[in-house]
């Protein structure tokens, strides 16, 4: 499969692959139930869900995809944060001593 690129903006820098706009509109939808999201995964890229989210998140630490779509980056990136310290609060709360 070949990666077709969106043409690079006038700074030089790199545009985006196909794959990769489409990944950026894909997650600008809507969506419900993570289960439905699961299975259009599957049917829209053809890869798994853990696959999709481990390219998502290459992705949005990509100055490319900031420069395609700034909103829906920085909205992104503030919800990977918040599960992050969502995570380490759990984790430091599993070591504490019950009261």
């Amino acid at each position: 499969m070949s990666a077709e690129r969106v043409p690079s903006r006038d700074d030089g820098e790199p545009g985006l692959d196909d794959r990769a706009v489409r990944v950026l509109a894909f997650e600008g939808r809507a969506w419900q139930h993570a289960g439905l999201k699961a299975e259009a995964i599957r049917e829209e890229f053809g890869i798994s869900a853990a696959r999709y989210y481990r390219i998502l998140g290459d992705l949005i630490d990509s100055p490319a995809a900031l420069r395609h779509d700034p909103m829906l980056v920085k909205r992104l990136q503030r919800m990977r944060e918040a599960r992050a310290a969502t995570r380490a609060r759990r984790s430091l709360s599993i070591g504490r001593p019950l009261d």
